[in-house]
Order: C-alpha cells, then structure tokens, then sequence
C-alpha cells in the first residue's frame, strides 16, 4: 500500500500549550525525531478533536489507527506513528501520576507487505564486477566488488575487513557480522584473482600500519560511504540502467547461489542470517525468475481468449 502524504495539521488552542511542553520535554531528542514526533501528536490531537487526551480509550486509538491506514499509511509509517504516540503519553503520565494506562499499549499497526530485496541478474551482476585497468583505483575497485558479489559481504564487513582476515590459499574470508558474530565464508576464483592482484598495489598504496584490505587514496581504510559512491559510479560506467548500492551485491549473491543450489540452510550460514525466515525470502526472487520462465514458455499460460 503507496504511503499517503501527512497534510499539516494546526493544533486546537486548547491543545497549544500542552504541544509545546511536549516539544519541551523532546529538546534533548535528535531533530529528525523530534519533529515527526510532533507531527504525529498533533495529528492525534486533532483526531481527538474535543476529547482530552488523557481521556482517549483504546478503542479510540485503534479507530484513530484505522482512519489512517484508510487514507493509505502503511503498517510501516503507522508504526512509527504509534511510537510517537506511546511517547507522548508517557510523558503525560509522568507529568500526572493518577494517569495510569496508556491507551495505545499492546496496539500493533497493520502489517504491510514484505518488500523483496532488489537484485541484479547474472548478466548485469558479472558487467559491474568485469572492471579493466590496472591504475590501483581499478584494481582496487575490481578485487572490492569481486568480493562482495562472491561472498554475499555487508556494506560494513566489506569496510571492516583486514588483510589478515582473507586467506588466499584457503580461499576464506573471515568477518566480523551483526553482533560481534564472526563467520567464515568461501571465497570465489574471480573474487581471489582479483584480490591477488590488489595486494600486491595495496603494498605501495596504504599507509604505514594500515591493517584494512581496501584503502582509500590517502592510504587510510575505505570508508562505506566512500564504497556506496564508488560502486554507484562503476554502475553508470558499466552501463547498467539503475541505482546500484553494496546491499543489491550481497541480494545478488543470495539469490543467484540459492537459484544454482536450492540450498537455504547454506545461504542463511555464509549470509550470517541468525534466523532462517530472514533467507527465505530469497525463495520469492527465485520464484519469481521461476515465473517469468514459466509465463514466457508454457504454452498456455498467457493464451488470449477468443473472439466471439
């Protein structure tokens, strides 16, 4: 469902003044925060109309809710909303102690449809990694993107990864993934070569003590900033028509070793995912590819009706 845009909404006079103590009580909040906080407590104000707030029951508040996923919100954007909302009235009970419930607990917003992760074919995924040149920023750039596309990498292990952390011989990487866990995961021969060829230019490249596997031009480790702007700028120049950031790379990977293989178990352990509902959405990319096989090749699946 498309989010609808929030029209501004001006505050009753009767609520004025207890806006402001609520933006008062947010000034230590970061500013983004604070002022979609605001946004939303003021949209419940005005939802409430002539109704103290205190007085909101939660039939009320799931009516509000309601209203609002009518005019399109998403579970997503409703969400957030209900977390403005739990806080505004966190800081109501603080401020009277006879207030004891908080009519918006325990209310979950509606779920919205789970988004597929983006993904490059294998065409498009083997023309951005298929960079020429030899200068160090080629080089340096092949062996980067080699290695996400053949390791499934995040932006952040990618950034984070030593020398010493990649054995060649082995054909491993070692990482360290979301919290504090480290996995090993092979590495292919493409990805390998094009390492090889790096580190033996990283040696006059990084500066003195530099652990990082990939290093800017200062000789300093790459930022992840610094790797979503170079791969967006190999994208353009390899000729592919749309944004491509490091996570598409690590969704190509997933999903084009789980179409090869069918082995989730597999994909959920290199990818580092703790659960295995996070991998098997790569099972609706692979259905999906499965589909547009299917419509394009059966013979009756898109027969068009007759004329009468």
């Amino acid at each position: 469902m498309m989010t609808a845009t929030r029209a501004p909404v001006e505050p009753s006079a009767g609520h004025a003044a207890l806006l402001d103590a609520f933006a008062l009580h947010l000034a230590i909040r970061p500013p983004h925060t604070r002022n979609a906080y605001l946004r939303d407590v003021t949209q419940l104000l005005e939802m409430a109309g002539d109704t103290p707030v205190a007085r909101l029951a939660r039939a009320q508040i799931m009516r509000f809710i309601a209203t609002l996923h009518g005019r399109g919100l998403s579970g997503r954007s409703l969400a957030r909303t209900l977390s403005a909302w739990r806080a505004f009235y966190r800081f109501l009970i603080e401020r009277d102690r006879s207030l004891a419930d908080d009519p918006c607990a325990g209310i979950k917003a509606p779920k919205s449809p789970r988004r597929l992760p983006s993904a490059l074919s294998p065409d498009e995924a083997g023309r951005l990694v298929t960079i020429g040149g030899d200068d160090p920023l080629s080089l340096r750039d092949c062996a980067l993107f080699e290695l996400a596309y053949s390791s499934g990498l995040r932006l952040s292990e990618l950034a984070q990864l030593d020398v010493d952390g990649c054995d060649l011989a082995t054909g491993e990487v070692r990482v360290l993934g979301k919290g504090g866990k480290e996995r090993i995961v092979p590495v292919g021969a493409k990805a390998r070569g094009a390492l090889t060829r790096w580190l033996i230019v990283r040696a006059t490249q990084a500066g003195s003590g530099e652990t990082a596997m990939f290093t800017g031009r200062r000789g300093r480790r790459l930022s992840p900033r610094a790797i979503q702007q170079r791969l967006a700028e190999w994208a353009v120049r390899q000729g592919l028509t749309r944004h491509v950031h490091p996570h598409m790379l690590r969704h190509s990977f997933a999903s084009h070793v789980l179409q090869s293989s069918g082995d989730l178990r597999a994909v959920q352990e290199m990818l580092g995912h703790a659960s295995i509902a996070s991998t098997q959405v790569y099972t609706h990319l692979d259905f999906q590819a499965l589909a547009k096989v299917y419509d394009a090749a059966h013979p009756r699946a898109k027969r068009k009706p007759r004329r009468k």
